[in-house]
């Protein structure tokens, strides 16, 4: 298995429910009519508290600084695991269960913090620009790493980031975060990019105008059988979407395309406070168990909390 290290340079920021408002034409934008921007990279979660909501700069340009917006101090690289010459794809697929012994748990012992974004497509692992020298050297014994530049895959030299790597110090015990599990139902589905316009309406109504005025979410302040979580992303023109079943029924069936099992979801949402970027070991401690028993998971980071999908 190969290693790419994509070209997007990625922002993470927060977007208060309350100020949704202020940023729905640039969304719409940048959902329906990437090409005008040139983002190549954008995904957007809806949770109880707010909207996450990663892309490259390119996007970033996009969306006017406010008081409703927190933007992680960091920029993130996007890794995408390779196997024989392609990304993986499809739900039959194992989510990051095939990736966390060889990725996820390796990155946690050297004390580097990832976000994961998995979608029907793949699965991407986002790390720090900061953090790459260290990813590399502890990657590098497991996988061929590569590079894209300007469209080309350039084989990447452990030696060439020798500079600023830093040996691992002893792991400190992890936090042990609680988790809940909603009653929810979800699917992961995926839509060709030409018929997009024709889910446009639901989409738009689902995203910004289906709720009841918003109103501030504190952590655990929601009840767990309505818990309102929807992902959408738009990642070099491949679309996938996770929504509750209840969702589901809104959009015209013979538009989403699932796996050929259509199986539901159920999620687990890890944090009773908000995590903060700078804790390491969260995805490896929820995926490495399901990886050891084989328990197929998607896992999604927020800007306050992570969700896995079982």
């Amino acid at each position: 298995m190969d290693l790419h290290i994509l070209e997007h340079r990625v922002r993470v920021l927060s977007v208060a429910r309350r100020g949704l408002w202020l940023y729905t034409h640039p969304l719409v934008k940048l959902l329906f009519l990437p090409q005008r921007c040139r983002c190549k990279f954008f995904s957007l979660t809806e949770t109880p508290e707010d909207y996450t909501i990663m892309l490259d700069e390119e996007g970033f340009k996009e969306l006017p600084p406010s008081e409703f917006m927190q933007v992680a101090d960091s920029t993130w690289l996007v890794l995408a695991v390779v196997s024989n010459g392609r990304a993986s794809s499809g739900c039959q697929a194992t989510g990051v269960t095939k990736i966390a012994k060889s990725v996820i748990a390796p990155l946690a012992e050297h004390h580097v913090s990832v976000l994961m974004l998995s979608t029907y497509q793949t699965d991407f692992v986002l790390v720090r620009e900061k953090d790459l020298p260290v990813v590399i050297h502890t990657l590098a014994g497991e996988f061929d790493i590569y590079k894209e530049e300007n469209g080309e895959s350039v084989p990447v030299d452990r030696d060439d980031v020798s500079n600023g790597f830093l040996k691992a110090k002893p792991a400190a015990s992890p936090t042990v975060h609680p988790v809940q599990s909603p009653q929810n139902r979800f699917c992961i589905v995926t839509v060709a990019p030409d018929t997009l316009p024709a889910i446009a309406t639901v989409l738009i109504d689902v995203l910004f105008y289906s709720h009841s005025p918003p109103k501030e979410a504190g952590p655990g302040s929601q009840d767990l059988d309505t818990f309102t979580f929807f992902a959408f992303s738009l990642i070099e023109g491949y679309i996938s979407i996770v929504m509750d079943a209840e969702t589901q029924k809104r959009f015209p069936s013979d538009l989403l395309l699932t796996s050929s099992t259509e199986e539901l979801w159920r999620m687990v949402r890890i944090g009773g406070q908000p995590l903060g970027f700078d804790e390491c070991g969260i995805v490896a401690q929820i995926a490495e168990p399901l990886a050891t028993v084989d328990i197929s998971a998607y896992y999604i980071s927020t800007f306050n909390f992570d969700h896995a999908l079982v």
